[in-house]
């Protein structure tokens, strides 16, 4: 009886009776809280999740599918890309003179998939004012780059604030292409063909000619023995992935055709890009192969190889898909098993010719009433950009010889980095 009377005063007390309560409050609103999971109450707004900003600059000259890659995986350590182009004068003040134009930067930097807003004229070294501007003004998070070392002119780390700050990401760098590579050290290209012409006599004119022309250079024994590399890029499915959207035309759609080489792909092919997605709902780009450039253009054409020109286009906001390899001529059967609505093509090209000859590729199209002639935005080709380095090469050289010591160094000392 004792026992149960004790029981009885627990039961009753106002601490039991208060521990019930929060009980039943904790369990009434864990339910509550599954109950309204997903359903909107009107009246009451949901707090939003700040978008995670991250920020990229670079010079982004002789832009390729190198700095593509950069910018997908920053964009992937973030919500929104935010990019850094940086002035002319702030390349030419540390670097050399540029390739292209800041504009022209910007068009390429602008056209890339990943990138949300562009700032015009970034510093070339962030100082603590503008990681504040960067912080405060355009809401950043953190400052992205990669993991080959970039060091001022006074052999300081560019990104050392950032570091300190604890607001730096890294990611790592993409393997195989660089702009140094592109200029100066690609075997039987740019600078090498200028050197061997320049110890045979030859003026910029004549090396311009050849170029244009696609007049073979031998340049073995100059590659050699400078020391210079072939092309690191090692092409896997993977990345086509990563740069591919991921899907087809939808059922009606009007699918647009545009071919060519891409070759040191350009603000030049990203404007008349952007025109030929305007006319439909779907822009597939073929690429030629290698050897139909080399055949149609010359022996030491193109610059880039198939892989890393497809990749360049893939990573341009206004390409849907590509075919890697597309035939020199476009075929009734070709239009058929890609329901091409209409095929067309530039007023800018390395050679218009083909509209004069027998063998024009685009003679099926055109007498299907498909065909259509779209006024180039640019008068830029690849050999505009070649003409650019050729007439500057002295310039250029120096600025490599520079950056090829940072490279090899790179190389020499470089370890794995996790992610790409």
């Amino acid at each position: 009886m004792v026992t149960g009377a004790c029981a009885m005063e627990v039961l009753g007390s106002p601490s039991f009776t208060a521990a019930c309560l929060l009980v039943a409050l904790s369990l009434f609103s864990v339910g509550l809280k599954s109950l309204l999971s997903g359903v909107r109450i009107p009246g009451i707004r949901r707090r939003r999740k700040k978008p995670v900003r991250v920020y990229m600059d670079g010079c982004f000259d002789m832009m390729h599918y190198g700095h593509c890659n950069a910018l997908r995986q920053a964009r992937a350590l973030g919500d929104q890309l935010v990019v850094g182009v940086v002035s002319d004068d702030e390349i030419k003040a540390n670097k050399g003179p540029p390739v292209t134009p800041l504009h022209e930067r910007m068009t390429m930097v602008g056209a890339v998939k990943w990138v949300d807003e562009v700032i015009q004229d970034a510093p070339y070294a962030i100082t603590k004012e503008f990681m504040n501007k960067l912080f405060t003004e355009y809401n950043i998070d953190y400052i992205i780059h990669g993991d080959d070392p970039c060091l001022l002119p006074d052999g300081t780390d560019a990104y050392a604030l950032a570091k300190k700050a604890g607001r730096y990401k890294q990611i790592k760098r993409t393997e195989g292409v660089s702009s140094t590579d592109i200029v100066g050290t690609y075997p039987c290209r740019m600078l090498l063909c200028v050197r061997e012409r320049s110890l045979n006599g030859s003026n910029h004119s004549s090396l311009q000619r050849q170029f244009s022309h696609g007049h073979n250079l031998k340049v073995d024994n100059v590659g050699s023995a400078t020391g210079t590399r072939i092309s690191h890029f090692l092409p896997t499915s993977r990345r086509i992935v990563q740069f591919s959207n991921g899907k087809g035309p939808g059922p009606d759609a009007r699918i647009i055709y545009i071919d060519g080489a891409f070759d040191l792909f350009h603000a030049g092919h990203v404007e008349i890009l952007r025109l030929a997605r305007e006319l439909g709902d779907f822009l597939l780009v073929g690429i030629h192969t290698d050897q139909t450039i080399s055949a149609t253009r010359g022996l030491h054409r193109p610059i880039m190889n198939l892989h890393e020109r497809s990749l360049s286009v893939l990573a341009c906001r206004y390409v849907d898909e590509v075919i890697i390899g597309a035939p020199w001529e476009v075929s009734k059967d070709m239009i058929t098993t890609f329901d091409i609505s209409l095929v067309v093509h530039g007023t800018i090209a390395e050679n218009m010719d083909f509209l004069k000859e027998d063998s024009n590729p685009y003679s099926v199209p055109m007498a299907m009433g498909i065909y259509k002639q779209l006024q180039s935005p640019l008068d830029i080709t690849t050999s505009t950009i070649i003409k650019r380095i050729v007439s500057n090469h002295e310039a250029y050289q120096k600025r490599n010889e520079k950056k090829e010591a940072s490279e090899r160094r790179y190389y020499e000392n470089k370890s794995y980095v996790n992610g790409d």
